[in-house]
């Protein structure tokens, strides 16, 4: 008997929306990067992208447990000697682009590498509870009753 192995050819990518409203970013970010690499099917093949597409809405109403909106920081460098930048969670989600929390915490789960980038490509979040990907009719997705943990009042 041998194990199963999946084409590319031969994988079927499904859509998935999720409304990020009231959820824990980490709690949502691990099942979003389970979606996007495929390990909720049986046919998961470790070295193929056979995830989902998946859609986030509303990433700007995700919640941060504790105290973390006022002291997780995320840093980034310029590439100048003595260049390393730091923003607060709270600078983020008050800020411009608010779905960024959800993609760094999402991108931070998948593997690095070239199949890491190809399945992150597979994520759209939105900021609002308007997407373009209407025409796809992607199958809606309740975090929130998955665990009672997944979700918290603001």
């Amino acid at each position: 008997m041998t194990s199963f192995s999946a084409k590319p050819a031969e994988v079927q990518k499904k859509w998935v929306l999720i409304d990020a409203k009231g959820l824990v970013v980490g709690r949502l970010a691990s099942i979003i990067a389970l979606r996007l690499r495929g390990k909720h099917l049986p046919t998961f093949t470790p070295h193929v992208d056979c995830g989902d597409n998946v859609i986030v809405i509303n990433a700007d109403k995700v919640v941060l447990t504790g105290r973390k909106r006022d002291q997780k920081v995320y840093y980034h460098h310029t590439g100048y000697p003595g260049g390393i930048k730091e923003r607060t969670a709270k600078f983020i989600l008050d800020g411009r682009f608010p779905e960024r929390v959800v993609e760094k915490a999402v991108e931070r789960m998948l593997p690095r590498g070239p199949l890491g980038r190809q399945q992150l490509g597979n994520l759209r979040v939105y900021g609002g509870a308007e997407h373009p990907h209407a025409a796809q009719t992607p199958v809606a997705l309740d975090v929130g009753a998955m665990n009672r943990k997944n979700v918290r009042s603001v």
